[in-house]
């Protein structure tokens, strides 16, 4: 069973199905599989990583997120059609979501290139980054290795994750939104397992009303 996890801005836990683990030194081990992730949740502090942009230019996260209020969208890749669907969800909510002041980063294994290929799929005007090496989705918890007979039937289906990374290591994040303060606390998180399930467009407004009211 798949375990969806929200947490709120008191830090108390709301799990939808079944019941979240707690966080062990997040960044430090890779899961087995995704529903073996101990992600990062509310009144942590959210973790430091160089990403890239579609252009390579290296972005530090600490700055991005002293810049404003963050919403971190983490995605799977351009490849995954309920990514791209949830990417354009995400779209069609962010000039609410500007309006209260947020800026939204959307961040995959995707190399830098296969960044510009998702953008030319969509009119995304928020930033993709770049985690290639997973970095940011380890320090957060998020990162599991895929399995061997995965590889082979995604490779069936034309999808080649070490050429969407530009890596070998087999690694994927669990779809996760996290909103981040200016000083680097995590003020709400949310993951599912099950990368078929999102969370909405609507939940993550009310969420981010919330915190922009306090």
């Amino acid at each position: 069973m798949a375990t969806t996890f929200s947490a709120g801005l008191c830090g108390c836990h709301e799990p939808n199905k079944g019941t979240a683990k707690g966080h062990s030194a997040p960044g430090t081990e890779v899961a087995d599989q995704a529903e073996a992730v101990t992600p990062l949740t509310v009144n942590d502090r959210a973790p430091n990583a160089t990403l890239r942009r579609p252009d390579g230019e290296p972005v530090d996260m600490v700055s991005l997120y002293k810049n404003k209020p963050s919403i971190l969208v983490f995605y799977r890749g351009g490849w995954c059609p309920y990514c791209n669907t949830h990417l354009g969800q995400i779209a069609e909510a962010e000039p609410e979501l500007v309006a209260m002041g947020y800026q939204v980063l959307a961040i995959s294994p995707d190399r830098p290139e296969a960044l510009g290929e998702t953008v030319d799929k969509g009119d995304y005007r928020y930033q993709l980054l770049s985690d290639s090496n997973m970095a940011l989705s380890k320090a957060f918890g998020l990162a599991f290795k895929v399995d061997d007979p995965t590889i082979a039937k995604y490779r069936g289906f034309g999808i080649d994750l070490e050429k969407a990374s530009g890596q070998s290591h087999h690694l994927l994040p669990v779809p996760a939104v996290y909103i981040v303060d200016t000083n680097g606390v995590i003020r709400f998180a949310h993951w599912n397992p099950d990368y078929k399930t999102r969370l909405q467009a609507g939940e993550l407004i009310e969420a981010a009303k919330r915190i922009h009211g306090q």
